[in-house]
Formats: C-alpha cells, structure tokens, sequence
C-alpha cells in the first residue's frame, strides 16, 4: 500500500469539493442572516449545525493528539445552547475555528511520523485512520445539511 497516495486522498475527503461542495465553500458561503433560522422538516438551524460541526470536529482530533482530553457530556455537549448565535461575530469565529481544526486534522494525516493504523494509546481500539474518516463522514453529512438548509432557505425568499 502506498501511504503517500492514501494521505493524499484523506486529504482531498476531508477538504471536499470533488463529489460535493468543499466544506470552506459551505461555511463562508451559508449567509449568517440565515443562522438561526430552519426550513420545513429541517430540525437544526444553520447556528446549531454549524457549532456542532465545530465541536464534533474538535473533540475528535482533541482525543485523537491528546491523552488528557475529556470529551464534553453526551449528547447535549455537543450542540450549542441555543439556536441562534449570540452575535455575527460568534458566527464568523465559529466558522474560523472550525476550518482551523479542519487544516490541523488535515496536518495530522500529512505527518509522515504519525502511523495511521497504530491504536491511539489511550483510546479503546481506535485508529488515527478511524478518527480521520469519521471526521470526513461526520463533517460531509452535516455540511450537507447546512447546504440544504440554506437552499432551503434562499427559495422561501424567493
């Protein structure tokens, strides 16, 4: 196997934008005067998917690189609480951090030091790989959400 060709393509899953919209195309595009607003069936506004990534996607890479971390309590640590942001700086900042973690996820597989089918020392089975591709899984499912939300959206105003 060749690992370089297999970095290479974590890489390009994580970023997106080959079989569905990259995950920085997304964010920066999902107009914050939509953030606490949802559509129809939609559960989620764009504030709580939008933190929810963020959070996901941290405490996976936190666990991932550090023995000390402790998750937030299941499930409600991993939504923010409420739905709307508390101002439109706290959404870019949101947004900001969440594409920061995004590259350091993304250094991560890159670093040719770091054995991607070693167990993580202090995990229960867990992979590097595995916490790699359930950031792609996680992050690509509710991108999508986020799209369809703000499309959703944009043909209610028409």
């Amino acid at each position: 196997m060749d690992l370089d060709v297999l970095r290479e393509q974590l890489v390009a899953q994580l970023t997106g934008g080959q079989a569905y919209a990259g995950a920085e195309s997304i964010v920066r595009g999902f107009p914050a005067g939509f953030a606490g607003a949802t559509s129809g069936t939609m559960r989620h506004t764009g504030w709580k998917l939008l933190e929810h990534l963020r959070i996901a996607q941290e405490d996976i890479l936190r666990f991932t690189i550090d023995e000390t971390y402790e998750s937030p309590a299941w499930p409600d640590g991993y939504w923010p609480p409420t739905s709307e942001p508390p101002s439109g700086e706290a959404w870019l900042a949101s947004v900001d951090r969440l594409l920061a973690d995004l590259e350091s996820v993304k250094s991560l597989v890159r670093d040719s030091r770091i054995d991607l089918f070693e167990a993580i020392a202090h995990g229960t089975g867990q992979t590097v790989l595995r916490e790699i591709l359930l950031v792609a899984d996680h992050n690509a499912y509710h991108l999508g959400q986020l799209l369809q939300l703000q499309r959703a959206l944009e043909s209610e105003q028409g």
